[in-house]
Parts: C-alpha cells; structure tokens; sequence
C-alpha cells in the first residue's frame, strides 16, 4: 500500500490532506544505481493491528548529505512481508514510493495478516539493493485474552550523551511485542556544547559524538538529525527486533515546549512554523500510521491499540494541547500564572476521548505517555515537606492531574498502569487518589523508565535533590539514576515489571543487571515488589 498526496484534494478538503493507494505507474521507471547502501537507515515496524502493522524505511545512501544523498525524485520500492526469516513463504508483497516531499521514507500499512503472530519483513530496489530483515508480531484479535505479552518502555537517546548499548540489549530481550517509545528521540541543540558527558571509545580514547550541525529549525535541520541518530547500528537492531510504538516529547521540537510555547517566549505564529517542520520530519522517520501524518492543522499523535482483550494502550500526547507552563522563578515571563486554575495538559478533546476509551473489558489499561504523573514532593533540611516545583511535569497542571484521577475513580477502575519517562531516572509508585495524601489509596501504579543514554552514565547513588524527592514521597517505591529500560510482563491476573540497568552508556561495552521486580494485581492499585 503507498502513500500518496493529491493536491487537488489538499486544496479543496476542510480537513486536510487525503492520502490514498497509489500505482507505480505514477513513478517514471527507476534506473540509477547506487554506490553505497541506500537502505543505512534501517528498517523499523509500528504500531501492531490484529490483521497488520506499519513497515517503514527511508533511503538515504549518504544520510548527513543534502537530501541524504538521494536525487529529488520518487523512487519506487517493494517490501515483502514473509512467515520465515528465509522469505520461503511471502504472504504479503507490493510496491511504494519512496518520496522527496516525505524525505524519501516509505510507510506501508501491511494488512490481511494473521492475529497473533510473527512475521518478517524486508524492502529492496530493483537493481538488487536490499534492506536488512525485520521482525514484528500482529497483535491479538479482540476478544482473546492472550496468555501473556511482553512490551518495553524506553527513550530520551541523547546522541551525545553516550553509546545506545542499551538498545543493543533490548533488542536481545526474548519475544518481545512491542516496545513503547516515550519520545526524546532526538535532541534538537547544536554542536560544540562542552558541558556534556565525555565519550570513550573502547581503547579509552575520548571521542566526538556530537550533533552535527547547529540547532536544528528547518525540515532539512530536522531530517538530517533523525539520520544521524538512526545511524547507531543498536537503535537499528532494537527496531529491527520488534514493532515500536512512538510517541514524541519536548526534544524532538524544542526543550520544554508546549502547545504554540516555547521556553524562550518566541512568538507563536514563529514557533507553530517550526513545530510543524519538526512534527512532519517525525512522521516521515518513525513506523506510526498514515492517521499520524501531519495536516495543516497539526498531527494527532494520539491513539489507542487493543491487544486483544488482555489491554488496551492509551498512547497519550502532553505537549500539543497543554497549556503553557507554570511560572516557576521570579521575573519569569514566557509562562502562565499561578492563578490560572483551568491549565490542562491534553487539552479538553483528548480527555473526553481517554475517558470515553477507559470504558472497555480488557483486563489492563495503559496509559502510555511522557512525564511524571505522580505528587512529587521534597524533604526539605528542616524535615518539613513541600511540593516540587515540577514546572514541566503533572505537578506544574493539578487540576488536569485531578481530572485524570477523577477520570480513573470515577469509573471504579483499578487496573491502571501508566509508563512514563523524561526525567532519566527509574522510578515506580503509586498515584494517589488524592495529592494531599499521598500515602493514602491509590488510583493507579506509575513505571517511569530511566534513559537510554541521556544525562551520561548516571549513578548507583542519588543526587541530593533525587534524595530530597525519594524522602519527602512516600508513595515512590523506588528511584534509581542508572541508565537502561523496563520490560513489562503482562497476563490477565498480574502485570510484573523488570527494571534493568546498565552500567555505564560513555564508554561501549556496557553489561546489564536486574534491578527491581514489581508486581501489580488488576483489582487493586497496589504494588509488590518482588
């Protein structure tokens, strides 16, 4: 299946843009060859239906190059969908393009698969260029309850900061599912920073892993970035093992934005120009589905996927509809006022769409999304306990944290699971009821996955602050700065929850260990550690 833009319609719809099947006929025939691979990208499957999942890839012989080293026209390129590693038995075949307005990635939405099972797929050029195999497994009809499934939580990759031998070894983790992306898939600063981790190669020798480029603003900015993280051979054999699903945070536009904000107070109508340069470069390089590709309005990142009747996904978006952070330091004005008692931070559609999709019979629902939901608060020198500031995270919106509970309670739900990440810390607890009681009932179980490499090796010991927040929370069960992911094991009667570490990201070679082990019944909001 391909897809395709016709003008005509972008122009008459009060929608947006309409994409629909192509021919290759609408593709002059392809000749050229190439010298080097024109699949260096990688291949990477998305968001698993019953019946299918997304194939993607994206030519670019010469990533860091104009255009990645491919001519301004479309390319024609077939994919192959097989039931054997050997492709002895193609169930699924076809013909896409490969497109200069969508940075020469391809997205196919294979379909007519079985439920439940795992296939492998590939892409190549005539003329005998060919992509390395990927693999990827449909998700359960509706209706089955599965015997258990395995999903990873992982993200915030600062190139920068490290190597990704984390991803190398989540791409080892046996019968995965899926793996849930938080975002921070790229960083958006420029080169030259000299405040970063230093980087060691193998032999001990500091290295340069730096962004290339300045601070990244334009399409071409934003695409060249995606290819040079996608050039780290273990984020390829991470999204070569198993479909991802993707979701984005602040670091694949600008730090900490929000909605038509940024942190700098650059005037709206500049930055949405910058937002929507950044929000297309993210569709053309990650495996979501054409529902994700950018309209004039904006993308709806927001989704759900159904895995059977064991859970339901909730992949939630909390920067395009929040309103714009709390004002947190005297004389600080790109912010909002404190007195500002109708912040949200999915603005009021997606909430009315979360709590309509609430309402189901799977056995789970997972809320997946990107920054803290839990109260946090501090013990302060003198033992007295405050809030956090939490500017950027829930504890910067109570009143949208209230109506998400509420959203819970209301409907007597207590088999909520929330995986988050961007603090670059491991941390599992308890959402209260109520932020006034935190060690009180609680409405759901939080999972916060630490970073793949952002923020360097991190450590065993907890920094002061870190410290200050795990004594004055009681609810927080556990807080960690040591870098890696989670791998959740979900059946119908317990959710279990392996925290991993590695134990250092600025040299390669990095082993990894266990670190913690939860459990979670669905009829109640309580944790066991294990």
């Amino acid at each position: 299946m391909t897809i395709l833009l016709d003008r005509r319609k972008l122009l008459a719809g009060a929608g947006g843009l309409t994409l629909f099947a192509g021919l290759a006929s609408h593709v002059p025939a392809w000749a050229a060859t190439f010298t080097e691979n024109p699949f260096a990208l990688g291949v990477a499957s998305g968001d698993p239906w019953p019946d299918g999942f997304v194939i993607w890839t994206r030519l670019a012989p010469q990533p860091l190059e104009q255009h990645g080293g491919m001519p301004t026209t479309a390319v024609p390129v077939i994919w192959e969908v097989s039931e054997d590693e050997r492709f002895t038995h193609i169930v699924q075949s076809g013909e896409a393009v490969a497109r200069p307005e969508l940075g020469h990635s391809v997205h196919v939405e294979v379909g007519g698969l079985k439920p439940h099972w795992r296939y492998w797929y590939r892409f190549r050029l005539e003329g005998g260029h060919a992509s390395r195999i990927g693999r990827a497994r449909t998700a359960p009809v509706g209706g089955i309850v599965p015997g258990s499934a395995r999903i990873a939580v992982a993200g915030c990759q600062a190139w920068t900061s490290g190597w990704y031998g984390a991803w190398g070894h989540l791409s080892r983790e046996a019968d995965l599912d899926a793996v849930f992306h938080y975002g921070d898939y790229i960083y958006e600063y420029g080169g030259g920073r000299t405040n970063g981790p230093v980087v060691r190669d193998a032999a001990g020798n500091v290295v340069v892993r730096d962004h290339v480029g300045g601070e990244i603003y334009s399409l071409d900015d934003y695409r060249r970035r995606y290819a040079q993280y996608k050039t780290d051979p273990d984020l390829q054999d991470a999204h070569a093992a198993a479909a991802f699903v993707s979701s984005f945070d602040d670091h694949e536009i600008d730090n900490n934005w929000a909605d038509i904000h940024d942190q700098d107070g650059t005037p709206p109508e500049a930055f949405i120009l910058r937002r929507y340069a950044a929000m297309q470069a993210w569709y053309e390089n990650m495996p979501v589905r054409r529902a994700q590709f950018p309209r004039p309005g904006g993308l709806t990142m927001y989704r759900r996927l159904d895995y059977g009747g064991l859970f339901r996904m909730h992949v939630m978006d909390t920067r395009s509809y929040r309103s714009d952070q709390l004002c947190a330091r005297m004389g600080q004005t790109a912010c909002r006022p404190a007195d500002m008692r109708d912040a949200t931070m999915l603005g009021a559609a997606q909430e009315a769409w979360l709590s309509e999709g609430l309402v189901n019979s799977a056995h789970w629902n997972l809320i997946a999304q990107q920054v803290w939901v839990m109260p946090l608060f501090d013990r302060q020198t003198d033992g007295a306990i405050q809030p956090r500031p939490g500017e950027d995270t829930w504890n910067g919106y109570p009143e949208a944290r209230r109506r998400l509970v509420d959203a819970f309670t209301e409907k007597s739900l207590t088999n909520v699971i929330v995986a988050t990440g961007d603090a670059h810390i491991h941390a599992v607890g308890t959402v209260p009821r109520r932020d006034d009681e935190p060690d009180g009932p609680g409405a759901a179980i939080e999972f916060l996955s630490t970073s793949i490499s952002s923020g360097g090796d991190g450590a065993v010991q907890l920094t002061e602050s870190a410290q200050r927040l795990a004594d004055g929370s009681p609810h927080i069960a556990l807080l960690r700065q040591q870098r890696g992911y989670q791998i959740h094991e979900v059946t119908p009667t317990e959710w279990r929850t392996d925290v991993k570490v590695i134990d250092r990201v600025q040299s390669p070679g990095a082993e990894i260990s266990p670190l913690a082990r939860f459990a979670v019944e669905p009829v109640a909001a309580k944790l066991h550690r294990l």
